[in-house]
C-alpha cells in the first residue's frame, strides 16, 4: 500500500528536509554544480515563504518518511483581470513519490489556495520535454498555446 501523505504549508523547520527537495528541482532545470544557485538565492527564497508581507508561498507533501513534494506559488497583478493571478512556480517529488498522486495533490492545493486569494487563474510552465509531468499537467489543466521567451540581463 503507498504510503499516505499530507498537504501542508512548509513552516521555517522545514528547511533541513526542503533544501534536499530544492536542490533536486533545481537539479532537474540544471542548476547543479557549477549552475547550481547561489546561496543567497535560496536563504531569500525560503525567508520569503516566511514573511507574511510576500505574496510567496511553500507547499510540501509530507508522508511518514518525510517530506515527498514542494510546491512554491506566488500571486501576482494583471492587465487583463480584476483578481490576482496565481503562478505555480516550482513543482517538484522525489522520484520514489512519483505516481503516486503526491504532484496532483499540490496542484488541486495551489488550485484551492488561489481561490481562497481571490484568483480566478493558476497557470504555470515547464520545459517542452517534461513529457512526464505533462501527461498529469494535460490532466490537470489546459495548454495555454503562449510560447515563453525571455532574456537574462
Amino acid at each position: 500500500m503507498p504510503e499516505p501523505f499530507l498537504i501542508r504549508p512548509a513552516v521555517e523547520g522545514d528547511i533541513v528536509a526542503w533544501l534536499p527537495l530544492w536542490d533536486g528541482y533545481n537539479s532537474f532545470y540544471g542548476r547543479s554544480g557549477t549552475t547550481a544557485l547561489p546561496a543567497d538565492i535560496t536563504r531569500t527564497t525560503w525567508s520569503r515563504f516566511h514573511d507574511a508581507d510576500e505574496p510567496m508561498h511553500a507547499l510540501v507533501a509530507e508522508g511518514s518518511s518525510g517530506l515527498l513534494g514542494l510546491a512554491h506559488f506566488l500571486f501576482h497583478r494583471s492587465t487583463t483581470q480584476l483578481g490576482p493571478s496565481c503562478y505555480l512556480q516550482d513543482l517538484y517529488t522525489v522520484e520514489a513519490a512519483r505516481g503516486r498522486g503526491v504532484a496532483r495533490a499540490l496542484i488541486e492545493e495551489v488550485y484551492r489556495r488561489a481561490t481562497a486569494g481571490g484568483s480566478p487563474r493558476v497557470y504555470w510552465q515547464t520545459q517542452e520535454t517534461n513529457a512526464t509531468a505533462m501527461r498529469l499537467y494535460d490532466k490537470v489543466a489546459e495548454k495555454s498555446g503562449f510560447v515563453v521567451y525571455r532574456k537574462m540581463l
